[in-house]
């Protein structure tokens, strides 16, 4: 198991000559190993952050049961029980439960447990993951705002990123919103793209936690999204929605509520697609590098590791595509709101 996680951290970044060293190590590895296990447990998110190796970094666990309680996730280790001022708690399956001296955990039919759940407020390697973007984003445009003369920049990569930003103005914010009122939204386009590409990127590194491969976040994404969209709708989209003009009365009633689910389902949609896109590869990745230890073959682990290191450079193309894609998909819906709608009388 642990080489399992070892090469999944070095594979991203490694040549595939680099691989065979790891597979010569860790093929001594006698145990078998649970894929699907293995796969879950990288990709989601979790109260400790194992880097490489059997290193694991302890995390802050706020928790809230008729009072806030503080520990730190090394404590809930190896099924401890962790006693506060507020009650008992374990971990199962990096959910925390109330329970009682003892550490009974009582489970339904399907393997889960039906104790009580205090309020979880912990930072978990994602909301670190986040933090770290949130820094990184500021630092490189503070420092690219810092590196103009003359309304010219001189920085490489704020070269780049100054393309990048003029490029969804004109090729993505301006055509699907309109000259007069994009810049209102262009900020929040902006953050949407370089949030969503940042942290595609970042999820890449050895030891990263795949926070746009979480649904939780792409979620709050697309509810953000359809609050802009919604809040600031003009009345023309809105009685084109729900009231079509020169439509008969029975076909309005029908289609109105169609309509308005289709509203609802937009934001669903948005946040399907960047999830499945962001989770499948790296899932294809730690499949191809399970193989190896499953087969425990020179040939197979030739053709995980060459194969392997392909997807992973697929992997930045699509980090850029999805980001791409989901900032063209807001600003159009925002364009649909925000235009007038006219309709000639017959």
């Amino acid at each position: 198991m642990n080489g399992v996680k070892q090469i999944s951290n070095i594979l991203f970044i490694i040549p595939y000559f680099f691989g065979f060293i790891h597979v010569n190590i860790f093929a001594k590895e006698k145990k078998n190993i649970d894929v699907a296990k293995t796969i879950i447990e990288h990709i989601s998110d979790s109260h400790e952050w194992n880097i490489i190796g059997d290193k694991n970094f302890s995390l802050p666990i706020f928790l809230w049961n008729n009072g806030l309680e503080f520990f730190f996730s090394s404590q809930f280790s190896h099924g401890k029980v962790v006693k506060g001022k507020y009650g008992n708690y374990k971990m199962f399956k990096e959910k925390i439960y109330k329970t009682d001296s003892i550490g009974n955990l009582y489970m339904d039919s399907k393997g889960y447990p039906k104790n009580d759940k205090p309020l979880d407020f912990s930072i978990t390697k994602n909301v670190v993951s986040i933090f770290i973007s949130f820094i990184l984003l500021c630092f490189i445009f503070i420092k690219m705002r810092k590196n103009y003369e003359n309304y010219q920049i001189k920085w490489s990569l704020g070269i780049f990123l100054e393309f990048l930003i003029l490029f969804i103005r004109d090729e993505i914010v301006i055509p699907n919103i309109g000259e007069k009122k994009y810049k209102i939204y262009f900020p929040f386009l902006l953050t949407i793209f370089f949030f969503i590409l940042i942290n595609n990127l970042i999820g890449m590194l050895p030891g990263f936690p795949n926070v746009t491969g979480n649904i939780s976040i792409t979620l709050f994404l697309s509810i953000i999204t359809f609050i802009i969209t919604y809040m600031r709708a003009n009345k023309s989209y809105w009685k084109h929605i729900l009231w079509m003009p020169n439509v008969p009365i029975g076909i309005k009633l029908l289609l109105a509520p169609i309509e308005l689910v289709g509203i609802l389902i937009r934001p669903l949609t948005l946040c399907i697609r960047l999830f499945a896109n962001i989770t499948a590869g790296h899932i294809v990745i730690l499949s191809f590098i399970c193989l190896i230890f499953i087969f425990k073959s020179f040939l197979i682990t030739s053709f995980s590791i060459i194969f392997g290191f392909f997807i992973s450079l697929l992997e930045i193309m699509v980090a850029f595509l999805q980001a791409f894609i989901f900032t063209t998909l807001s600003a159009l819906l925002i364009g649909t709101t925000v235009k007038n709608y006219k309709c000639k009388m017959k």
